[in-house]
């Protein structure tokens, strides 16, 4: 049986700090992921970036209005991770 693919929060810092530096922003923890990203020191340029990232590592199209709705990392992977999940449920 194959694992469902997942985005884990210590991915998703690793891709964050890719786009978003390393120097500026909060170390994303457990602590901190009911937190906005404004509040965590990323833009929106940041976060597109990240979704961008996302959608090719994993080879899915999220939905447009995610950065609006997944405001928090925590809200960011559970509409990722529900996005994979539904995958592999076909």
């Amino acid at each position: 049986m194959q694992a469902t693919a997942r985005l884990e929060l210590v991915d998703l810092t690793r891709i964050l700090r890719v786009w978003g530096g390393e120097e500026d922003c909060v170390e994303l923890t457990e602590d901190v992921q009911d937190l906005y990203w404004i509040e965590l020191g990323y833009d929106s340029l940041s976060i597109l970036q990240t979704i961008g990232s996302v959608e090719r590592k994993f080879d899915i199209l999220l939905d447009g209005e995610l950065l609006e709705i997944a405001d928090t990392p925590r809200l960011f992977l559970e509409m990722v991770n529900g996005v994979l999940g539904s995958r592999a449920a076909v």
